[in-house]
């Protein structure tokens, strides 16, 4: 059983308990269960965690990242349920980690046109995807008019156990740690 890992932007509090609630209330359960925005995928952060330093330096050199959440959008293939998310800054620090990592494969979804997102639910076989997002549409469809915006201050380090568990964060580093105050 191999652990992987994933580097992330957790959303407020707030936002993070009606995620919860929404897969609880629909017997959800999956990867995805800490609620969060994935920077940079599993490829290139290995086990050994030979990658941390790399990343810790990335981190530190970073800005805190400006996040839009908007409402719930399915992706094609029913792979999954999300939350829209807009923000050019947390590709930029996606691509950055891409180029400090120098990962020897990539997934097809990394790179600049990368999709920041939130997942809700991930897709799998017997699920109704198309029903879920009917009930994500009552229950976050508000913020695609009244978009929800807020300043990630932090990176977090994920950790999956292996096949069947869900990302549980490990470590949070702070955005632009080596810029000093304001």
């Amino acid at each position: 059983m191999t652990a992987s890992f994933l580097l992330a932007l957790c959303p407020p509090a707030a936002v993070a308990a009606r995620v919860v609630a929404f897969r609880e209330a629909h017997q959800v359960r999956d990867a995805a269960a800490t609620p969060h925005i994935t920077v940079k995928a599993r490829s290139g952060l290995a086990e050994d965690l030979a990658w941390h330093p790399v990343v810790r330096a990335v981190t530190e050199a970073a800005s805190p990242v400006n996040v839009t959440l908007l409402g719930p959008r399915r992706f094609p293939g029913d792979r999954a349920l999300y939350l829209a998310v807009q923000s050019p800054q947390a590709v930029a620090l996606h691509l950055a980690l891409l180029e400090a990592l120098k990962p020897a494969r990539r997934f097809g979804y990394e790179g600049p046109d990368m999709t920041p997102h939130l997942s809700l639910v991930l897709g799998r076989r017997g699920l109704d995807l198309q029903v879920l997002l009917e009930e994500a549409q009552t229950a976050f469809g508000e913020l695609d008019r009244h978009p929800l915006n807020w300043t990630a201050q932090t990176l977090t380090l994920m950790r999956k156990a292996g096949p069947g568990a869900a990302y549980q964060p490990v470590e949070a580093w702070p955005l632009g740690a080596d810029r000093g105050p304001g």
